[in-house]
């Protein structure tokens, strides 16, 4: 995601970077490109406008001038700008577009007296359940994305084996195979789906026995998905409506699909007039290289973007921080979410065991096929370098994760080829076995050969490592590499 952005944004604060002094004519050029490139982004003119306005104003302030990396100023200012745009502090939300946003034609939903508890940046009520219902447009992927906020609230909650921690249930009545649909990503997921067939109940009726069941199960929270249209129509809404006061939800959260770009701005807009939203999710923000609609969804309608989908698993949504995904943007990585998904996916009891088993020289095929294995549940090569800083903005790093993404898959193919004798004990693959291999897999004896030296070579390196005087040998390595 924002690919497109992030390499026109990093070219020009290269050549900014690369300058040690800077004129007016300077950052007037680079804002000009600045501004090009945020409108290529889809993004709303009046918000780049804004945007380009507060940068102007600090950059062609003495304080850049004087400074010994003006452009490395400059850069600070663009990104301490993108932080509020994207709903850090300070963002002051354009009133001609978002008139009106709050003024909701049904019963607003009533404001906590008390600042509100917040789990994964969601309210949550005092008393169980608390109550998500997610709305939009058809095909802007509330189901999918119901799925994926109960499996993300599901992991965070505590261990309970007599109630289930989350209840989804099914409030698309116009849309059979919606309730299909989620019923089978419950399963997929192991969470709960509270459903009645279609023709029967009312939606409203089924979202308060969905509320009733959930309270039954003593879950902790209840999802639910409710329908949507082509088009935003009063019928609609007013169903949503009632299905809101009938409820009582603690977040309505808007699911928009970033690949709509201003589209799904605008229909933000009178979601919100009409339901009073408490935030929103972005689907599809790993197909979307642009980024127009995150970058101006909540400068438009004022309400936080609070997920983005970043992928077609069950795991592939991501809480939305504004500084980390400028800092991304800008090309400067995003370590925090790099370490809290690499958490998520090698198991600290594993992790202990292989440490064990490199300390014993143990090390064999299999462990390393686990490895890669947890590295391709984090996602992506390409948002996993993108996380790395220094690496989402270079053009060169394009290529690098195309090979990338075709070696892993070509490694965890030769390895699946190999028997489970040969994966303890590499050494007994000779000429004949490599070649069964090669078949296997795909791939060449060579390509197997190369993956059997670089084994080898890690099983070294893991060898002296574990000896006693392994760390000072990793020490003056590192020595080494630095020179």
């Amino acid at each position: 995601m924002f690919e497109s952005l992030t390499d026109k944004l990093t070219g020009v604060f290269g050549r900014l970077s690369g300058k040690g002094k800077l004129s007016e004519g300077d950052i007037d050029e680079a804002l000009r490109e600045v501004r090009l490139a945020l409108l290529e982004a889809d993004v709303d003119f009046k918000v780049a406008r804004s945007f380009m306005d507060a940068v102007r104003l600090q950059a062609n302030s003495e304080k850049v001038f004087s400074s010994l990396t003006p452009g490395q100023t400059v850069v600070k200012i663009v990104r301490d700008e993108l932080v509020k745009v994207l709903g850090g502090e300070g963002l002051a939300v354009l009133p001609a577009l978002a008139a009106g946003a709050g003024q909701s034609e049904g019963p607003a939903v009533p404001t906590p007296a008390a600042p509100p508890r917040l789990i994964a940046g969601l309210r949550r009520a005092d008393k169980p359940p608390s109550v998500i219902m997610l709305v939009g447009l058809q095909g802007s992927g509330k189901t999918t994305a119901a799925s994926k906020l109960a499996l993300r609230l599901k992991n965070l909650a505590p261990d309970r084996r007599t109630a289930p921690p989350v209840l989804l249930a099914a409030c698309d009545l116009r849309r059979p195979a919606a309730i299909d649909q989620l019923v089978q990503l419950g399963r997929q997921i192991d969470v709960p789906v509270y459903h009645e067939p279609p023709g029967g109940a009312s939606t409203v009726e089924v979202a308060k026995r969905a509320l009733e069941e959930a309270r039954r199960q003593e879950a902790f929270w209840l999802i639910l998905d409710t329908g949507g249209r082509l088009h935003i129509d009063d019928e609609l809404m007013q169903e949503l409506e009632q299905i809101r006061d009938a409820v009582r939800p603690v977040e309505t959260l808007l699911v928009v699909d970033a690949m709509t770009g201003q589209d799904a701005v605008r229909s933000g807009s009178e979601f919100h007039r009409r339901l009073s939203l408490s935030g929103i999710i972005i689907t599809k923000m790993d197909g979307d290289a642009r980024g127009g609609a995150a970058l101006s969804m909540r400068a438009v309608t004022g309400l936080p973007v609070k997920f983005i989908g970043t992928g077609e698993k069950p795991d592939g949504i991501e809480e939305f921080f504004p500084d980390r995904i400028a800092s991304r943007i800008l090309g400067m990585g995003d370590v925090q979410t790099l370490i809290e998904k690499a958490q998520t996916q090698f198991d600290s009891t594993e992790s202990r065991k292989l440490e064990e088993r490199i300390r014993k020289n143990q090390f064999d095929m299999n462990d390393l096929l686990q490895q890669f294995q947890a590295v391709k549940k984090m996602g992506p090569l390409t948002d996993i370098l993108g996380m790395i800083p220094g690496m989402g903005g270079l053009k060169a790093a394009k290529a690098l994760r195309d090979t990338d993404e075709r070696k892993i898959l070509q490694v965890e193919a030769i390895i699946l080829s190999m028997t489970p004798k040969e994966r303890r004990d590499p050494k007994m693959i000779n000429g004949t076995r490599r070649a069964r291999i090669a078949r296997g897999s795909g791939t060449t004896p060579t390509q197997v050969n190369a993956l059997l030296n670089q084994f080898f070579q890690m099983q070294k390196m893991m060898k002296k490592i574990s000896t006693p005087g392994g760390k000072r040998a990793l020490m003056g390595m590192a020595r080494g590499m630095g020179r």
